[in-house]
């Protein structure tokens, strides 16, 4: 029988409450907490800190306090992704990042959802993954929905809701974000 985290990381399931999950998500707020309180200045113990926090990436991302995120071991980043102030990431699935992704500040980025049904949204949730192509760039307060995939190179206007997946090469805008035009 699976564990409830095989459950959430494959997309199934799951009871949110289960203590190993609980247990994850409070070592990521821990780790959250140092990242948000670390001075800028001590860029030794912010690396320690993200290396730690982020499945890969720890490297090169850099990020702008504060930051928040349920695990941070199920967000995967390229090289040199850069974080803006203020960013959520609830990472029940993975979150894939490529390279050079510039993701503005105040942005949402989920993969955790429930059931529309009342009673079995008490107790179940369940996630999509999120992936984010290379040389991405996301306006501020912009957020990405569960399931979604953004394609190299294109640009989310501050601001917008991105419900579905996104080309490679475009700008999208607006609730629900929409190709406003396409980028040489």
């Amino acid at each position: 029988m699976p564990s409830e985290r095989e459950k959430m990381l494959a997309g199934e399931r799951y009871d949110p409450n289960d203590p190993e999950l609980a247990e994850a998500r409070l070592t990521a707020r821990m780790r959250c907490h140092a990242i948000n309180q670390a001075s800028p200045r001590d860029e030794v113990l912010r690396r320690s800190i993200l290396r730690k926090l982020f499945a890969s990436g720890g490297d090169s991302v850099w990020l702008e306090p504060p930051f928040r995120c349920d695990y941070g071991t199920n967000i995967h980043l390229g090289e040199k992704v850069y974080f803006n102030f203020d960013c959520v990431i609830l990472d029940v699935c993975d979150v894939r990042m490529g390279d050079f992704v510039f993701i503005g500040p105040g942005v949402h980025i989920y993969t955790a959802t429930h059931p529309l049904e009342a009673v079995p949204r008490r107790t179940d949730e369940f996630g999509k993954p999120v992936t984010i192509g290379s040389d991405v760039w996301i306006g501020g307060k912009a957020i990405v929905c569960p399931g979604v995939t953004i394609g190299d190179r294109s640009v989310i206007a501050a601001g917008s809701v991105v419900t579905k997946d996104v080309a490679p090469g475009v700008v999208v805008a607006g609730n629900p974000a929409k190709v406003i035009r396409t980028i040489d």
